[in-house]
């Protein structure tokens, strides 16, 4: 029997930003992308399906940063000069993260804003990614913000938690790699807070011709790619 999803509140999110389990949880999540194998799926991903090199790419709750810079660095040799808008609630890109951007050749542009607020006045992206972002949302919300994006880019990928009993499983042994309470505690909410089968397809917006594709991706994750099929974004 499949896990149902619920949707709620994780600690880092109502922690400080320079409290110092915030900090903690922070880099125990560079860990968990890097067991999850994030960084390695969303540069396959990325790669396949835009086979031009991009000119601007747009990170959704992009935290400090860490994550795309992972991702830049396996894709700079092949997209040079990109530049990639740092999204999130909090300003807590570093000058060292930056600075890592700049080495590759991509220029980072960190931006403080809410997600819906931003895409209100928002220019279109070649690209938008989200890393681990999309299950705080609850559906409602979930389907305006994918429509937000729809209209503001012509690739869209995600990397999520996948919603089920080995993941959750695997959440419930972080105690293993020395992660702290909040860590522990937000990966268990975010297995149950996940994605399985097409469910993000099911919100994606109907009304222009996509190719959307969904489904499990290494041992914990579940990712979604939404194409447009033709044109550009409005």
């Amino acid at each position: 029997m499949s896990l149902p999803r619920t949707v709620e509140p994780e600690w880092l999110d109502a922690l400080p930003a320079h409290n110092p389990r915030a900090l903690r949880s922070r880099r125990d999540l560079r860990r968990v992308n890097t067991v999850m194998l994030q960084n390695g799926l969303m540069a396959r991903a990325l790669l396949r399906h835009h086979r031009t090199p991009p000119r601007t790419l747009l990170d959704l709750g992009s935290g400090d940063g860490t994550f795309m810079l992972g991702v830049a660095r396996r894709l700079a040799r092949r997209w040079p000069d990109v530049t990639v808008t740092l999204l999130d609630q909090k300003d807590i890109v570093t000058p060292q993260t930056l600075d890592g951007f700049r080495a590759l050749g991509w220029a980072a542009r960190p931006v403080t804003a809410d997600l819906s607020e931003f895409f209100a006045h928002a220019a279109p992206f070649d690209i938008i990614t989200a890393n681990l972002v999309l299950h705080h949302f609850a559906n409602p919300p979930l389907g305006r913000l994918l429509t937000q994006a729809a209209r503001r880019s012509n690739l869209f990928v995600a990397c999520e938690p996948r919603r089920g009993r080995f993941a959750l499983l695997g959440s419930r042994m972080l105690w293993a790699i020395d992660c702290n309470d909040v860590t522990r505690h937000d990966a268990a909410t975010s297995v149950h807070a996940g994605f399985a089968g097409k469910e993000l397809s099911a919100l994606w917006p109907a009304h222009e011709p996509w190719t959307l594709r969904e489904g499990a991706a290494g041992l914990f994750s579940h990712r979604f790619v939404a194409k447009r099929q033709a044109g550009r974004a409005a």
